[in-house]
């Protein structure tokens, strides 16, 4: 498990997640063991406190959700995660979209 420290990310206490080698995730392929273990523990942190909605990790960024199929559960929880670490969202429909 990645070690917490109070003041961690400007006073938050979820943990670091090294570099990562690629810019984009679109699966764990070529990711090291150090990163995916970091990203899951992360992801257990948010989990287990997803009130903390002062984050700012994606201030300033507009994160685009792509879909091929609807699924309304994925991209209202897409969209949530996005909103409570700051950033904007857009969503896109490939079936509704001309």
């Amino acid at each position: 498990m990645t070690e917490q420290t109070p003041n961690a990310n400007g006073g938050h206490g979820y943990p670091e997640v090294p570099r990562l080698s690629n810019r984009h995730i679109l699966g764990i392929e070529g990711m090291s063991p150090l990163e995916i273990r970091a990203l899951l523990d992360r992801g257990n942190y948010f989990a287990d406190h997803p009130t903390d909605s002062g984050s700012t990790a994606l201030r300033g960024k507009t994160i685009v959700n792509l879909f091929y199929e609807n699924s309304t559960r994925t991209r209202t929880s897409f969209e949530l995660a996005a909103k409570r670490l700051g950033g904007s969202v857009l969503n896109i429909a490939v079936a509704g979209s001309s």
